[in-house]
């Protein structure tokens, strides 16, 4: 944020550290903080808390442990695709058993607010499929981009917090399986795709196809 690389940057840097550490905490106890309430709890004034994040959203986006998450891959990842899926999604199911309360807390708001701001929400910026997408990036000499697009959407579905919450609290299922099914899962779906059984696509995505086709 500007506020922050102004002057005595290190300083505001903790300051919106402490903000952000504040939020999280209210978050994991099922909070949903406003900014006034994760000032108090970082003790800091009303004024300077809003000086970094102007209103409740700014302070939620940067309470989302996925925020500034762009890749989970590593620096030397593996070329083939099975094992590059395998560890994104092994990195993204710890993470969100890592952050399971706060998550939980972001699924609701998602859940519960009206549609736009939903849309705005952490939870609904599909940085996950991006991750996916990444991981499946070998499929796209045998797959077309819209396929692999398409898999990377199908795999998000049976991972992360939603599929997660699903699977402890209606299938009542212990944690550790919940998280073997969840791999389990996006393996499969992986399998199916590279066996010729790839996931359906949407009206406008087989449209664009169509057009690239006959272009």
């Amino acid at each position: 944020m500007p506020y922050v690389s102004g002057g005595r940057s290190r300083q505001k840097q903790r300051t919106r550290d402490a903000l952000v550490t504040a939020a999280r905490e209210l978050v994991a106890a099922g909070v949903t903080p406003t900014v006034e309430q994760a000032a108090a709890a970082a003790e800091v004034s009303r004024p300077t808390a809003y000086r970094y994040f102007p209103n409740q959203h700014a302070l939620l986006s940067a309470a989302h442990p996925e925020t500034t998450t762009t890749s989970l891959l590593p620096a030397d990842p593996p070329g083939d695709a099975g094992a590059r899926l395998a560890t994104v999604i092994d990195t993204f199911i710890g993470l969100v058993v890592e952050t399971e309360d706060q998550q939980r807390t972001m699924l609701r708001l998602s859940l519960e607010a009206d549609p736009a701001e939903r849309a705005a929400l952490p939870l609904r910026q599909g940085r996950a499929i991006a991750w996916i997408e990444e991981a499946l990036l070998p499929l796209r000499d045998d797959l077309s981009a819209e396929t692999v697009h398409q898999l990377a959407i199908a795999i998000r579905s049976v991972a992360g917090i939603e599929a997660f919450s699903w699977l402890l609290d209606v299938a009542k299922l212990p944690r550790a399986e919940a998280i073997r099914l969840m791999k389990w899962s996006t393996q499969s779906l992986l399998t199916a795709a590279m066996d010729g059984s790839p996931p359906p696509l949407g009206a406008k995505q087989e449209a664009d196809r169509d057009r690239d086709r006959i272009e």
